[in-house]
């Protein structure tokens, strides 16, 4: 018979050790919480704003990886034309050289050559050019012709097939760095959220506060580089308060350069659509007292943002994520160089 017999129970120098260790681990962890102060307002906007230089940095890199996949998609599309194009008139080539062909065996036979054309590889027997020497010179003419095109032919598709794998490779590095965009700014918007309703509401309060004073900005008496300079910053200028969005150009929400592409072609000029392309675009201000009203100012060493010089030190430009276009003063941010247009 089974026997049964009682759970020995703990015995009070155990529990007590337990429960102390229980309350050494709650007050470590008490300590620990302590030892970690929530991060301040000004603590967190200094990471968020850092975090939204990033994401820029990143978006700007998929704005030149979106331009060249759309250069590649319309090379591509061209290649694939002529190629399309080109075997029709191989076709109607071969077309042509079979009609002759059948006329010969209806008149009393094919001629040799072409019928060895006709039934095997033609490279292979045009490369014997002996073998033209039996062929009439229309004949002749005519499988040279078919052989060129063959061969333009070959080569078209080895350069479409090869911008198509260039495409491919522009394609995920366009992913890519959209990811990084959407890490970067999701990071942004939960260092936000951990403040609390009032700091937030006070962040924003800043912000409408920077957008008020920049509709007061006082430009002086600026002189435009140029009548379609002066014409593009007009339409900066009619753009004040959209709002910045990553990979926006216009015509109601923009990123930076973005802005300034859009801003140009409404003065019918086309200048690149990244910040970095733009730097290349005209001339180089190294001093910002010969900057004029209209030129594009750099700013960063990697040359990642860029605005519309205003007139008495201050910029048109889109900021940033959680901005909309405005003015602000030039000194805001790590000057570079201008480029006039």
């Amino acid at each position: 018979m089974a026997s049964h017999r009682r759970a020995k129970q703990p015995g009070r120098t155990r529990v007590t050790v337990l429960t102390a260790t229980a309350a050494a681990a709650v007050a470590l962890t008490s300590q620990a919480a302590q030892a970690a102060p929530q991060p301040s307002k000004n603590e967190v906007k200094e990471k968020v704003d850092k975090l939204y230089e990033e994401a820029e940095k990143a978006t700007e890199k998929y704005n030149g990886a979106k331009e060249q996949q759309t250069r590649l998609q319309k090379e591509v599309d061209a290649l694939q034309d002529k190629v399309a194009r080109g075997q029709d008139e191989l076709n109607t080539l071969r077309d042509n050289l079979g009609t002759v062909a059948s006329a010969q065996y209806r008149s009393g036979g094919m001629d040799p050559a072409i019928q060895l054309f006709l039934s095997s590889d033609p490279d292979t027997y045009l490369d014997q050019a002996s073998a033209l020497d039996q062929l009439g010179s229309k004949q002749t003419e005519a499988l040279t012709e078919i052989q060129s095109k063959q061969r333009t032919l070959a080569q078209q598709r080895k350069e479409a097939q090869a911008k198509l794998a260039d495409l491919a490779d522009t394609r995920e590095q366009l992913g890519t760095k959209k990811r990084e965009v959407q890490t970067k700014l999701a990071s942004a918007q939960k260092l936000l959220n951990s403040l609390s309703a009032k700091e937030r509401a006070s962040l924003k309060k800043d912000e409408s506060r920077a957008n008020r004073a920049s509709a007061r900005a006082d430009l002086g008496k600026a002189v435009p580089a140029s009548q379609r300079a002066a014409a593009a910053f007009a339409a900066g200028q009619s753009k004040i308060g959209s709002p910045y969005v990553y990979g926006a150009s216009g015509p109601n929400s923009f990123d930076c350069s973005g802005f300034t592409s859009w801003a140009f072609a409404q003065a019918g000029v086309g200048i690149p659509r990244t910040s970095q392309a733009q730097a290349n675009a005209g001339t180089r201000i190294y001093s910002q007292s010969q900057l004029k009203q209209g030129d594009l100012v750099i700013f960063y060493g990697d040359q990642h943002h860029v605005g519309f010089y205003a007139g008495n030190g201050q910029v048109l430009h889109a900021p940033r994520t959680g901005t909309v276009v405005r003015y602000e003063s030039i000194n805001n941010m790590p000057f570079q160089f201008g480029v006039r247009i």
